[in-house]
């Protein structure tokens, strides 16, 4: 548990000095506080008529020490006692009991201003670590990772690290030096009922300990079933078109009622330990109480302890402001186990390495000069191949197209090119060069992709454009957009280019929603374009309209284009045909149709559905 507290802990620049200066401030502020009790027995005193002074106390010399602060007080009550009676002496006691009061809840408040200021710098590194390392692991971890289980790590389990840090430096660090401080002013007062409270004291940590060790295991099922939640609603919100479509509302409500059901018994089972600690800490506390009131109070009637009633009195004043620190340590420690839970779900994300990197000494890819060389390629996702023996070569300049039936592994062999995927076997090469020796940011900056799936933000048009492009022109994106023939649509919405188009382009139809991806990639104006069947969420008119401007835009570019409608390929330098991971024919369109083979058979499958 406490590695992985330090780990967190770890996130706050300067955590020594502002550690050491967070004691300080308890301590400090602890001192001045129990201080103020201490002061209530000359109150008292002065009340009850027992002062009994009969000259000035010399002022001792200076030190650190409850002995010296009550010297110096005892000195300086005496001389106005002395000097103004009793009244100015009970206004003096006042005074000090209100100054030492202050003093110490100033102290108490720059202690919380220092404890919360590294809480709040400790989430924020957290959660870029988190995100930064999330945003570079590869393509792969993301169609096995639920998407609704990362965002409950980046705020569900961030939230129980953010209570865990502030917990430790209130609960954990500041309670333990409270309960020190006071046991020093009750030895001050009588080492014999101190000594009493000792040897029964720990009966309390006992009870709460056994209570702390049934938390752990509730607390990290409680953060993957919140995990689940999330999932489930991000899927709903997501397709709630298909939800309603199928009448799967039931469906879907019976799953969340499952995992809703059992988050509220995970953590009625937490809360209820968790509470139950409290309570049985202040049984238990008050049961001492009461046996040192009668232990003490006896002593105190039978004149057989050297201790007056009224400094009896601020003795239990004093432990009775014991409990709640030892009660706050408790909750603490019980608390902290959920957040020790999340921080080890979030470190497993932190700590995973991307499958695909850089290597130490990687090539900066400047430019592309002659050909893309895929050679002897073979991949597989887990243990079944999907690529198998893969050997193409695409020129510089030239358009490759890969078609075949579904599943066939065309979307896998493009993801190799901006190495999304490394092969499994064989190498890809780019110029002679294996893209594993090139600096991945390099090396994806030469290309561009266009993927089947629109994926735009809820941000501005113009934003979408120009995503991952910094200081690019209006002028530049006008362009842009017109030669992927979105100008036009864009400028009847309602802001023009920054009209906000919602969540995954919502606002937008399936073809304009395409056209401002095409936009996009004409913006970058890369060398190799990756075209993932880029017209296929396209009506007619649409599609020609795009059509014609990938035509333009590959004209004199390197291009792979996966396509579904083969009348969008007829042009190509060369079509692949790609059958249950092989290739099984290739040439030019009249070349395969000559061949009355599979690419002959799906051209005419598509002349009879059109």
């Amino acid at each position: 548990m406490m590695t992985t507290l330090l780990r967190v802990l770890r996130y706050s620049s300067n955590l020594g000095p502002r550690f050491l200066l967070f004691l300080v401030y308890s301590v400090v502020g602890i001192f001045f506080t129990a201080l103020s009790f201490s002061l209530l027995i000359p109150l008292l005193n002065v009340l009850f008529d027992k002062v009994n002074v009969t000259g000035i106390e010399p002022l001792p010399p200076a030190a650190i020490s409850v002995d010296y602060a009550m010297a110096v007080f005892r000195h300086y009550f005496s001389v106005v006692i002395m000097q103004y009676g009793k009244p100015a002496a009970l206004l003096f006691v006042c005074i000090c009991l209100v100054s030492a009061y202050a003093i110490g809840n100033t102290f108490r408040f720059l202690e919380r201003l220092l404890a919360t200021r590294i809480r709040t710098e400790v989430v924020k590194k957290m959660r870029a670590h988190f995100f930064g390392n999330v945003t570079r692991l590869q393509i792969g971890f993301f169609n096995n990772q639920r998407k609704g289980d990362l965002i409950s790590r980046f705020t569900s389990d961030m939230g129980e690290i953010e209570n865990t840090v502030l917990n430790y430096f209130k609960a954990v660090i500041k309670e333990p030096i409270t309960i020190v401080v006071y046991f020093a002013m009750l030895f001050f007062i009588s080492v014999k009922f101190t000594l009493f409270t000792l040897i029964v004291l720990p009966l309390t940590g006992g009870v709460v300990a056994e209570i702390i060790k049934r938390l752990r295991k509730q607390a990290d099922d409680s953060q993957q079933t919140m995990g689940r939640m999330v999932n489930i609603l991000d899927e709903t919100f997501s397709g709630m078109r298909v939800v309603k479509a199928f009448n799967a509302r039931s469906y879907i409500l019976g799953k969340m009622e499952e995992e809703n059901d059992r988050y509220r018994q995970l953590n009625y089972s937490i809360g209820k330990k968790n509470e139950l600690s409290s309570p049985l800490s202040e049984v238990l506390g008050i049961i001492i109480v009461a046996g040192i009131l009668y232990f003490g109070g006896r002593l105190v009637l039978n004149g057989t302890e050297q201790l007056e009633a009224t400094t009896f009195i601020v003795f239990l004043a004093l432990f009775a402001q014991i409990i709640q620190p030892a009660k706050n340590f408790s909750n603490g420690i019980t608390s902290l186990q959920k957040g020790i839970a999340s921080a080890k779900r979030v470190f497993d994300v932190i700590d995973l390495e991307p499958v695909i990197e850089n290597k130490p000494d990687a090539k900066i890819l400047t430019s592309f000069n002659r050909e893309i060389e895929l050679r002897n390629v073979s991949f597989a996702y887990e243990k079944e191949l999907v690529l198998r023996n893969i050997s193409l070569k695409i020129e510089k300049g030239k358009t490759v197209a890969l078609v075949g039936p579904s599943g066939g592994g065309k979307s896998t062999l493009a993801d190799l090119v901006p190495r999304f995927y490394d092969p499994t076997q064989g190498e890809v090469l780019l110029d002679g060069v294996s893209l594993k020796d090139y600096e991945i940011e390099s090396l994806r900056k030469q290309m561009g992709v266009v993927t089947q799936e629109s994926i735009l933000f809820n941000d501005s048009i113009f934003n979408n454009i120009a995503f991952g492009m910094p200081h690019v022109s209006e002028a530049d994106v006008m362009q842009a957009a017109k030669i992927a023939n979105a100008h036009d649509f864009i400028m009847q919405t309602e802001n023009g280019y920054q009209t906000v188009i919602g969540e995954r382009g919502s606002k937008l139809s399936g073809g304009q929603r395409q056209r401002l991806s095409i936009a996009r990639a004409v913006l970058k104006n890369p060398p190799i374009l990756i075209l993932d069947e880029a017209t296929s969420a396209l009506d007619s008119e649409s599609e020609k309209l795009v059509q014609d401007a990938l035509v333009n835009l590959m004209r004199n570019r390197t291009s792979l284009v996966i396509a579904h409608r083969l009348s969008t390929i007829l042009h190509a330098d060369e079509i692949i045909v790609i059958q249950n991971g092989e290739i099984v024919e290739r040439g030019t369109h009249e070349d395969l149709n000559r061949m009355n083979g599979l690419y002959r058979r799906l051209s005419e499958i598509q002349k009879m559905e059109a």
